[in-house]
């Protein structure tokens, strides 16, 4: 018994949508099954069934403990049938609703394929016949293939938005696991990572010893720095980094647009910035110690060590930032085609109007254009310019 019948809500809100479109095509489909005989169309019409069946199949399928990493599949696997089965549908359709879906499938073409591809070119041709009732098998064959080629091109736009997910994903938790064993050595062998801290100053031959988690005063001068720190003196400084590191992701928030996009690539993106910020933590406080920085090799006190360390997390900011510039031209890409490049290859599959009678006012040849289609190929309103963006 599907979750449906049974009553059961969706677990997410693309499972819901996805099955209120479900519904939709069952419909669309049980109304062109009845309309006419099967027929040379029985094909088509249990191709089309075939593929609902195994969206629903897939939009409730329970994945239990593997639910965290198969949400993806789930998605990919309901969507192309959904997709496929509405390619079939334009195949199955009449006359009068091809001639009406027609714009619906010229917008996603638009939206996905580059202004010179021939599919796009030739269906803006066309356009304007089919909708005026036009329709010959041929265009239904190209409707359907445009329309396809235009769901594939998402499908590679939203291939490139998990792949960069689960690459963010990914370095999220080799950084994790890099801080996490950082910070087990320093527990069982502190002094190997010391970051403590000898400043300059004090009475005679005592010195002042400043780690994180403590402060030692009055000790001897020849006292090492290292053999005083503390087992949790590396957890301490990462914990103030990814509070500083925490700091720069609310910040970020405010360049965060929302998107229609899966696989929330802006969460995985702000993610990475809080072991990112533990890690330059450490870090920064090492290179310090290390008198790498002229002019700053001693810290003070135990607050200043801690501030040190939140001031180098939230520095992180700087190298992940362009992290969170890559993914926002990722989804940017989502549903943007290229700008039109004339291709000699596939100039010759540019289709214009019927040729003007002889002795026609305009006096258009064979392969002239009298109303002009625009840079890719797609007729342009009288007194339009021929000129505008490929994505527009």
């Amino acid at each position: 018994m599907s979750a449906i019948a049974s009553g059961r809500p969706p677990r997410t809100a693309w499972r819901a949508r996805a099955r209120a479109r479900i519904a939709y095509l069952e419909a669309e489909l049980g109304h062109e099954t009845g309309r006419l005989p099967p027929g040379d169309r029985a094909a088509l019409i249990e191709g089309m069934r075939g593929h609902l069946e195994k969206a629903r199949a897939a939009v409730d399928e329970g994945f239990g403990w593997r639910i965290l990493w198969s949400g993806s599949a789930a998605r990919e696997g309901v969507c192309s049938n959904i997709r496929n089965a509405e390619v079939l549908l334009i195949q199955l359709v009449s006359d009068d609703e091809a001639a009406g879906r027609v714009s619906e499938v010229m917008a996603l073409v638009k939206d996905h394929l580059d202004a010179d591809d021939p599919r796009r070119v030739r269906l803006a041709l066309r356009l304007r016949p089919i909708i005026s009732g036009d329709v010959t098998a041929s265009d239904r064959d190209l409707m359907g293939r445009a329309l396809d080629a235009a769901y594939c091109s998402l499908d590679d736009e939203l291939a490139r938005v998990r792949s960069l997910r689960n690459i963010l994903w990914a370095a999220t938790v080799l950084v994790m696991i890099g801080v996490v064993n950082l910070a087990l050595y320093g527990w069982f062998s502190p002094s190997s990572l010391s970051l403590c801290f000898s400043p300059q100053g004090g009475s005679g031959d005592q010195v002042t010893v400043v780690c994180p988690t403590a402060e030692y005063h009055n000790q001897p001068a020849d006292t090492d720095p290292s053999r005083l720190a503390g087992a949790t003196d590396i957890l301490t400084v990462e914990i103030a980094g990814l509070a500083g590191a925490a700091l720069t992701v609310i910040a970020s928030l405010r360049r965060i647009r929302g998107t229609d996009s899966p696989y929330m690539l802006p969460l995985a993106s702000a993610v990475l910035k809080l072991p990112t910020g533990a890690l330059s933590a450490f870090l920064g406080l090492l290179l310090i110690r290390g008198a790498f920085v002229p002019g700053l090799s001693d810290l003070d006190s135990r607050a200043q060590v801690l501030a040190w360390a939140a001031a180098f997390g939230a520095a992180q900011h700087l190298v992940t930032r362009l992290v969170d510039d890559r993914a926002q031209m990722t989804l940017s890409e989502v549903g943007r085609t290229t700008d039109a490049v004339i291709n000699p290859e596939r100039v010759a599959v540019r289709e214009g109007p019927p040729a003007s009678a002889p002795g026609s006012p305009n006096g258009a040849g064979p392969h002239d254009e009298p109303h002009g289609p625009d840079g890719d190929g797609e007729p342009v309103p009288d007194g339009g310019s021929p000129h505008r963006r490929s994505g527009a």
